[in-house]
This record gives structure tokens, sequence and C-alpha cells, in this order.
């Protein structure tokens, strides 16, 4: 199994001198990200939709082999909370695809407080043409039912495996690929993880979906530039599983504050 593996955004400023060299301007971050990394997951997109050129220029400035997910404006999933999903779901793809070849998939992440309502989901997964990976996050526990695994599947979306305190997605395999969002460890620094607990993902991730699909995972524990360690912790313990890891940064290349 192909096991990508980056984080949720490259942007943040507690990143610097833990991972971004301290006199690197800002606005070369995401070179430096990308030698380092083969996927990153796009979180701003959800506040604050970019304009085509700004994802044309991430094309731009990244390898050949990077890989962006990105996640769906709040506008249809907040705001409609799914209603009339189609012209949302185009502006978005009108959008994204200036990213070409390096579009990844979208990741649909839904309020905690919206209900089961698959009518409304599969109307808005019917929106996405079948050459583009969706993965939904569902944060509100009316969804873990097999009418929502069997929408789901028949889609070829992916649930989105999603680890955090508050709530645990149940370990559905729906699409040939998986998703996972990493949220919070239980590690020392906080949000850290450690390391049996990412052996653990590991594992699951070989055990339910074999030896040929692709995996992506995300850490969005941020703070103290835990989200780059842990990446580098998963990538060392994945071949132990039967995973290929993407690259990650060399260990002495991040520093946990």
């Amino acid at each position: 199994m192909a096991l990508l593996i980056g984080t949720s955004g490259w942007q943040y400023r507690s990143w610097r001198e833990n991972f971004y060299p301290d006199r690197l301007p800002q606005a070369r971050w995401l070179e430096h990200y990308a030698a380092r990394f083969q996927t990153v997951e796009v979180n701003n997109a959800f506040y604050r939709l970019p304009e085509a050129r700004t994802f044309a220029d991430w094309a731009r400035r990244t390898p050949d082999d990077f890989v962006v997910a990105v996640k769906m404006s709040r506008y249809l999933t907040h705001v409609r909370r799914l209603r009339e999903p189609a012209e949302p779901v185009q502006l978005f793809l009108s959008r994204a695809r200036q990213l070409g070849s390096k579009l990844g998939p979208v990741l649909l992440q839904l309020p905690p407080t919206l209900r089961a309502d698959t009518r409304a989901l599969a109307a808005t997964l019917g929106c996405f043409p079948s050459a583009v990976r969706v993965a939904v996050e569902l944060r509100h526990e009316s969804w873990f039912a097999d009418e929502t695994a069997e929408l789901l599947a028949d889609h070829g979306a992916a649930l989105c495996l999603a680890d955090g305190p508050r709530l645990r997605t149940p370990l559905w395999r729906t699409a040939d690929w998986a998703y996972l969002r990493l949220h919070e460890g239980r590690a020392t620094p906080k949000p850290c993880y450690g390391r049996a607990a990412l052996s653990g993902w590991a594992r699951r991730l070989a055990d339910i979906w074999g030896p040929d699909a692709d995996a992506f995972a995300f850490f969005n524990n941020d703070e103290r530039c835990c989200a780059v360690r842990d990446a580098t912790v998963l990538a060392r313990t994945a071949p132990r599983a039967g995973l290929r890891p993407t690259r990650v940064p060399k260990t002495s290349e991040v520093r946990v504050s």
C-alpha cells in the first residue's frame, strides 16, 4: 500500500525555526514543504475558497509528483448544509482543477450538528465527476449506519477516518482507497501522537485495505509542530505493516517546542 503522508496545511507561524529555517521567507514555505512531503491537505479552502490563480500557482511551485487534497468550502457544508449543491461544487471544481494532475481528494467535512440526511449527501456526491476522489468526514453519530456506508460505497467515496478526543469514526471501507485525518494525540507534549498509536493506525490501514490500495494520512495537530514530527514517526513505523510511505522530513529537520 502506498501511504501518502502530509499535514493539514503548511502556513503555521509556530513552525518557524521548528521546521522552517528562521531566515526563509514565508513566501517560500510551500517550496520547502513540498521538497520534504509529497502531499498536503489545504485546510484553509474551507474558510475561504482560493481564486483559480492561487491553485495554479501552487501547481507551478511544487514538484511533479506532488498531490494536493482540498477541503470543500464551508459554504456548501455548513451554510447550505448540503442543500442545492450543484453550484458550489461547480465553482469549487472550476478553481481547484487549476492544480491539474496534482489535484488529489476533495474532503467534505460535515458539521457536528448536521444529522444524517442521506438524500442530501447523495445529491452532493452526484455532483462530482467519477474522476475526482471524494472523502466525507461525518461528525454526527446519526450518520454511522449501514445506509450511509452503502451510499458512500455506491459513489466510490471514502469515509474519512477521523481520530480525535471527541469522536472516532467507524472503520468502514467504502472505497478502494483510504483517507485518514489525525486531529489530536494523547502523548506528551500535547497534541502529539505516540509511536504506539501511529503504529496501530498503520496496521489498521494495512489490514482493511490490503497491499494494492492508496491511503492518505494527514496530521491536523499543528500546534508545537507536532504534525510534522508525527508524520516522520508514522513514516518510520509504516513499513513494518507493509506500507510504502512517501517522503517526509528528516528527523533532524523537525523540532517540537
